[in-house]
């Protein structure tokens, strides 16, 4: 289970100067290279080909995109404090169709809420 999922808000805690200390949402995580991608962080210019579409539009030029950072340069924003928080697991039992089923939930460290 991975500490940090799509949708979840991160604050960048080390790497460049200008994003170090913002908050943003996950758009993506890539399990295989241990990245994310954060909503306004690591902002970097793209440049993509020009195209004309069917109609006539073009398409392309340069694009300001969010580009992937390390998995371990961001933490997980603590609901109560609104700091960045470790994440912790605890089991608990739910009955789901008359049987008990054992599921993990995260748990912040800071505070010891539900995530």
């Amino acid at each position: 289970m991975a500490k940090i999922k799509k949708g979840d808000l991160v604050v960048v805690i080390s790497g460049n100067r200008a994003d170090r200390g913002k908050q943003g949402r996950v758009l993506e995580v890539l399990t295989e290279s241990q990245r994310v991608v954060v909503e306004g962080i690591h902002r970097v210019t793209k440049h993509t080909k020009m195209n004309t579409t069917q109609r006539g539009t073009r398409t392309g030029g340069i694009e300001i995109v969010e580009a992937p950072i390390h998995i371990s340069n961001v933490m997980l924003v603590d609901p109560d404090t609104k700091k960045g928080t470790r994440v912790g697991y605890r089991t608990e039992q739910i009955e789901r169709d008359g049987k008990l089923k054992t599921v993990r939930v995260r748990v912040a460290k800071r505070s010891g809420k539900d995530i």
